[in-house]
């Protein structure tokens, strides 16, 4: 069995966040390959402010070239949407039946993941590698986290949003050093975000 890791995300853009992150789960965990699952739409996520999905899908592409355990997944691209992960699971498992899939989630999802489709079966059946994020308000232990199948990692916290970046590419800032330099050139010489 292969351990892959599937970290969604609308990826809008990536960034060098994502990047640290996804690094470190690979270097720190028993994973043998991570994937960016680019998602079509988030349910839960208005849509105006989102690149095309193809855009999204190049970025990541070019950020993960230079790493061999990485790469970008499209496989939400073909589903119904809106996407679910315990469907998008369902149907990875069924693809590549000789792979074990973890989900990779922030610490911030933990406390909506009762609301997620099938919530109880996507933890019975999947490994869930939560990783820190910071709150506001109080920190509190969280019941998941005792689950044999859910565990916290100690990756470093990144205080970095896409949606910080956006807004800084609009306000004709340098947003140079917080993308990977492919993607800066990629949207360097672009409208996109503008």
């Amino acid at each position: 069995m292969k351990k892959v890791g599937l970290f969604f995300g609308s990826f809008n853009p990536i960034h060098i966040g994502h990047l640290i992150l996804a690094n470190y789960i690979l270097e720190n965990s028993d994973m043998e390959e991570l994937w960016f699952v680019v998602s079509p739409q988030n349910p839960f996520k208005e849509k105006k402010s989102l690149l095309k999905d193809h855009n999204r899908l190049d970025m990541v592409q070019l950020a993960v070239k230079n790493y061999p355990k990485m790469r970008a997944s499209n496989v939400e691209f073909s589903l119904p949407r809106p996407s679910y992960t315990i469907d998008t699971l369902t149907y990875l498992q069924e693809k590549y039946p000789a792979n074990s899939f973890a989900l990779i989630m922030g610490e911030d999802n933990l406390d909506g993941l009762s609301k997620w489709k099938n919530s109880e079966a996507l933890i019975k059946n999947h490994q869930i590698i939560v990783y820190p994020r910071t709150f506001e308000g109080e920190k509190k232990d969280h019941e998941y986290l005792q689950h044999e199948n859910i565990s916290l990692i100690s990756a470093p916290v990144i205080e970095l949003s896409a949606t910080e970046i956006r807004n800084m590419i609009k306000a004709g800032k340098n947003v140079r050093p917080m993308l990977p330099p492919e993607v800066f050139e990629y949207l360097d010489g672009s409208n996109f975000y503008k």
